[in-house]
């Protein structure tokens, strides 16, 4: 147990070491490509490619015999620094400090990477490849940019391929205050929209040949503000939110003649991207009765909300968690979205990782001892899956 604790710290310094901003590599994945190559997996290293976006290397490992399949999935790409002299030690210095590694990345998520890499590999080194089944890896460097050729394409290689997984641990950094507090077993959904009213430009002083589109505006966005939901059993409340609201006009003497907003939902599996846009655009389109006009436009996305049933994996992690913690962690379904909407199409899906108050802030940081205790965490979870699944 101690080699697998000094291991995780060990190698969380290497791959924040490797200043792997996205798109850039920058080594980590080689490092972790290293790491479980030596320990007898079998590593591949697809690179994806799309057109407007840049090339993204991948790493997708595996160990163990026919069964049951345990996944670690996770990202090594990492936020710019910002200003790197704002920082009190260099953002990719991975240095120790007050009992805690600092750099870009040790929350989001190198910390966990390491964790997974740790536990995975001495529990190999210990036991052997899995007879009853398997271990995996999916490292993608795409989570924090376009997310289009990282995970959603790794999957889709390996099945190609013929793999098939049972279930997967992801290791964001989803605790909010001490390691242990929650287990992330679903993910709201994520829709983005823009409204553009239009009016008629026109002098201030001269209303009646103008039509200001703002008023409209402001009564299109009071429609929306009405509640969507009530929350469900998992789910908090579907959340709308207004991000901006724009006339660009500099001039203080003119009637614009349209203005934008934007805004986004956070919504619960009470909806589908479908449905919730057709309630939006129904709601506006009785706002506006006659008086408004307006365009409404959504973005595509892949973010659906989703949720993992409570079950024997999810009672294999939160035993393994209460065993090095002593706490029982929330199953909780808050939060932004993460590389889980796309695994959750290939199997159950949990959330686990280090505590993320610092995450893509200057100064990032996580506790050492969390590292470790997270290696001992994952380490647990793959006795306990091979003993029980």
């Amino acid at each position: 147990m101690t080699t697998a604790v000094s291991e995780a710290v060990a190698i969380a310094q290497a791959l924040i070491r490797c200043p792997s901003v996205t798109p850039a590599e920058a080594g980590a994945l080689s490092y972790a490509a290293s790491l479980l190559e030596a320990a007898g997996f079998t590593v591949d290293r697809p690179v994806f490619s799309e057109p407007g976006t840049p090339d993204v290397d991948n790493l997708y490992a595996r160990i163990g015999g026919e069964g049951p399949c345990l996944v670690f999935a996770g990202h090594t790409d990492v936020v710019p620094p910002g200003d790197e002299a704002a920082w009190t030690r260099p953002p990719f210095s991975g240095e120790i400090a007050d009992g805690m590694l600092w750099g870009r990345g040790a929350a989001d998520m190198k910390g966990g990477v390491a964790a997974a890499l740790a536990a995975a590999i001495q529990h190999v080194r210990e036991h052997g490849a899995p007879q009853n089944g398997s271990i995996a890896f999916l490292l993608t460097g795409d989570e924090e940019g376009p997310a289009v050729n990282g995970t959603v394409k790794l999957l889709q290689w390996a099945r190609e391929r013929g793999a098939r997984f049972d279930h997967c641990v992801l290791g964001e950094p989803t605790n909010p205050g001490r390691l242990g507090d929650a287990i992330k077993a679903g993910r709201r959904g994520s829709l983005t929209g823009s409204i553009t009213v239009h009016g008629k430009q026109g002098h201030v002083a001269y209303p009646h040949l103008a039509i200001n589109p703002i008023p409209g505006m402001a009564r299109l966005i009071l429609a929306l503000d009405e509640p969507l939901d009530a929350g469900t059993a998992h789910f908090d409340a579907s959340s709308l939110q207004v991000t901006t609201v724009d006339a660009g006009n500099p001039a203080t003497n003119v009637v614009p003649a349209k203005v934008h907003a934007t805004f986004n939902i956070r919504f619960n599996d009470l909806w589908t991207p479908d449905t919730l846009a057709a309630e939006i655009r129904d709601r506006l389109t009785r706002a506006a009765g006659n008086a408004v006009c307006f365009d409404l436009d959504f973005r595509p996305t892949n973010a659906d909300a989703f949720l993992t049933k409570p079950g024997p994996f999810i009672d294999i992690v939160i035993e393994a968690i209460a065993d090095e913690t002593g706490l029982t962690p929330k199953l909780s379904t808050s939060g932004g979205t993460s590389d889980a909407r796309f695994i959750k199409d290939c199997c159950d899906v949990i959330e686990f990782g280090l505590v993320g108050q610092t995450m893509h802030q200057v100064d990032e940081h996580v506790s050492v001892a969390d590292i470790e205790a997270l290696a001992r965490i994952y380490r647990r979870i793959l006795e306990l899956y091979f003993e029980r699944l």
